[in-house]
């Protein structure tokens, strides 16, 4: 496994950052790793790269302890932090060859080029970083990320600031890396996590809540999300004794989402209970649990 986390923990104080989770990421995989703000995400990614000491447990990268072999640890992994911290002064080319020697890469001028051309640098490569537009930043961060081919990826927000086309051909670097590293991939955009994630770990205020394929996840969660809107107001009693719902929500007085492992008989019981009631359906409608509401469901839930 090229990483491993055991029973990791991290305490500011009272609070507890990160609570006693445990995950493994194999190479040639890419890993969803999810939270809302505040659940942690930062902070393991932090421990798994060294920057951080964890108050408790263990994290491993391609075999070594973290704690213990810092250094060693840290050459195997390309980094891309939530604030990527550049250097606005260095031309991108400088900054890159400024990390090629960090890094003691023996031909740097080969792999500078070859990682600008990774990453669709070439057009803004004889720029200064502090003359390029966000996204184009952000493509040096991946860039410095990429550079010594590590073996392990750490990314916290790799598209921010890109427009959608953008967003597209970084995704189509990250799926070819994750071909033959480890990459963890953080993001908000769930979109970008379905189009490229062969798995999904979704941690809340610092507790491990999911840890599965995607596929399994919509099996565990309800099949179907049925969408109902009426003419009149219907009240929260008469929908809850639709028993092929799983869960009920009400969107406004005369909408409501329903959660279901059976969207073929919770329509029949909505079309039942509207002619019980004299309720007008104006529209219903199902689909497929999408990752935000698996991920909206796991998160909203109090600990």
């Amino acid at each position: 496994m090229s990483i491993e986390v055991k029973n990791l923990l991290k305490e500011y104080g009272l609070q507890k950052a990160v609570n006693r989770i445990s995950f493994t990421a194999n190479k040639g995989e890419i890993v969803g790793f999810l939270g809302p703000n505040g659940a942690g995400k930062s902070t393991t990614m932090k421990i798994i790269t060294g920057y951080l000491q964890p108050t408790g447990g263990e994290a491993w990268v391609c075999g070594t302890n973290v704690t213990e072999a810092p250094e060693e640890t840290k050459k195997k992994i390309g980094y891309l932090p939530e604030l990527n911290a550049l250097y606005y002064d260095m031309y991108v080319r400088e900054y890159l060859g400024f990390l090629a020697g960090v890094h003691q890469l023996t031909d740097s001028k080969q792999a500078i080029e070859k990682v600008i051309d990774t990453v669709g640098l070439r057009p803004e490569a004889g720029k200064k970083i502090g003359q390029l537009s966000k996204g184009y930043k952000q493509r040096v961060g991946l860039a410095a990320a990429l550079i010594h081919d590590p073996e392990v990826l750490i990314l916290d927000e790799p598209t921010t600031g890109l427009d959608p086309n953008q967003i597209i051909e970084i995704r189509e670097v990250i799926r070819k890396q994750g071909e033959n590293k480890t990459v963890l991939f953080s993001s908000h955009i769930l979109q970008e996590v379905e189009a490229i994630c062969d798995r999904v770990i979704i941690i809340n205020k610092g507790e491990l809540v999911a840890n599965d394929s995607l596929q399994n996840l919509r099996k565990s969660a309800a099949a179907a999300v049925v969408h109902v809107s009426f003419g009149e107001k219907a009240e929260l009693s008469l929908m809850q004794t639709l028993t092929a719902a799983t869960s009920i929500r009400q969107l406004d007085a005369n909408n409501w989402q329903l959660a279901t492992h059976d969207s073929d008989q919770l329509r029949k019981q909505i079309l039942s209970l509207a002619l019980q009631h004299n309720l007008n359906i104006v529209s219903l409608q199902s689909e497929n649990q999408r990752l935000e509401d698996i991920f909206r469901n796991l998160t909203q839930k109090e600990n």
